[in-house]
């Protein structure tokens, strides 16, 4: 029987993360990711988990010490934010390239500059082709299970990989709403004991971690990674499916909503959804077709899954909490629109910069979106594929 709670997304992560009692956390603080490490510290003193806790003086350092105890077989995590996230930048790579199954907690923040410490997703989406797996939230109870999920995902033996369980700072991370937390038997009998086959202090098997790959191996290290990438979307279905049986709540690659009859669609990823489904439930009172997708897991791509969702849909805006520079929109634009050309789909397609540095979207803002696809749908013309929503022009 679950327990309801009133917690911020930060401390709804902190407690799955007490249930789960990693065997390491290295942690330094920013924000708006502080408040993790600082819940699980208190957790730590008062004898609630016996994971040994280390501050350490940087980020780089945090995932350093991370990977070193991954790497040794200890279960291990750490959490950060922008700044932080990009100070580690190198560490991420190796993490990946050596196949350790740790985990970070992303509290999604701007990078800077100009200097800004809100919401928006260029941290991670900076970080979308390190190799590692990205699973984003909606809201606090997402975040919270998304959480309980991630080391069955990212240490199942046909994967191995690390991954990141993103939320979007201030916005879920701070913000305070009622969730239903597992009891902690659940949640330790579901993540279960970490047992690598391999690691460094086995003295059964003795290893190296991180050698110098010449170039005669490299490649074949990069097409390991992405074959075990390919593993990734049944575990991910897999793992959703127990924790359905489990808690009742149901999880997917994404979640349709309203989408089944749709002729206009948004694509999003995270906190906007919930903006996105007040303005579809508005629409569809006035008897408009409109529905949404919204991406939970965005690394690896689950581009036919998402082609096929959105195969009856007349046209479509896919919006972008991040700038990729490109002259033609942001990352999940590009993903998106790829996936649509491959599976040879007819629908109108534009993608929105929208939300930078924590810019407010509104349900009034969203509609706005949904009329665009309807003025393009009458005129036949998508017009300018790249546009931002809500700025000074």
């Amino acid at each position: 029987m679950g327990k309801r709670e009133r917690l911020s997304g930060n401390e709804a992560v902190a407690i799955a993360l007490r249930q789960i009692n990693p065997d390491v956390f290295p942690a330094f603080p920013i924000t708006p990711s502080t408040e993790i490490p600082q819940y699980f510290a208190s957790f730590v003193a008062n004898g609630q988990v016996d994971t040994e806790f280390i501050t350490v003086e940087s980020e780089h350092s945090s995932m350093s010490a991370a990977i070193g105890a991954s790497a040794a077989g200890a279960r291990a995590l750490t959490a950060t934010s922008s700044c932080g996230m990009a100070y580690m930048w190198e560490e991420l790579y190796i993490a990946a390239s050596n196949r350790l199954p740790l985990a970070l907690a992303l509290v999604n923040r701007a990078l800077s500059g100009p200097i800004n410490i809100n919401c928006d997703h260029s941290d991670s989406m900076g970080a979308r082709d390190a190799g590692w797996i990205q699973i984003y939230a909606e809201n606090n109870q997402e975040a919270y299970d998304n959480m309980v999920q991630a080391f069955r995902i990212s240490e199942h033996r046909d994967v191995r990989l690390p991954i990141m369980i993103c939320q979007d700072g201030f916005i879920t991370s701070h913000a305070v709403e009622n969730i239903e937390l597992l009891e902690d038997a659940d949640v330790k009998n579901f993540v279960g004991e970490y047992e690598p086959e391999n690691y460094l202090l086995n003295p059964e098997c003795p290893m190296a971690v991180g050698p110098y790959s010449i170039t005669d191996y490299y490649m074949e290290a990069k097409r390991n990674q992405a074959e075990a990438m390919k593993h990734v979307e049944k575990v991910v279905l897999d793992v959703a499916k127990e924790f359905a049986a489990l808690s009742g709540r149901s999880y997917g690659l994404f979640e349709a909503y309203r989408l089944e009859d749709a002729e206009r669609a948004v694509v999003i990823i995270g906190s906007a959804a919930g903006t996105t489904k007040d303005a579809i439930d508005r629409l569809r009172e006035k008897g408009e077709k409109v529905g949404l997708l919204k991406i939970r897991l965005f690394r690896p791509f689950p581009a036919e899954a998402i082609a096929e969702a959105l195969k009856n849909v007349k046209a479509v805006a896919i919006m972008d909490r991040a700038e990729g520079y490109t002259n033609h929109g942001g990352p999940l634009g590009a993903d998106v629109m790829a996936a649509l050309f491959r599976a040879r789909s007819s629908a109108y397609a534009v993608n929105y910069v929208y939300g930078l540095g924590g810019r407010d979207v509104r349900v009034e803002d969203m509609e706005g979106v949904f009329e665009t696809l309807k003025q393009i749908l009458e005129s036949g013309d998508a017009g300018e594929t790249y546009r931002y929503l809500g700025v000074r022009e």
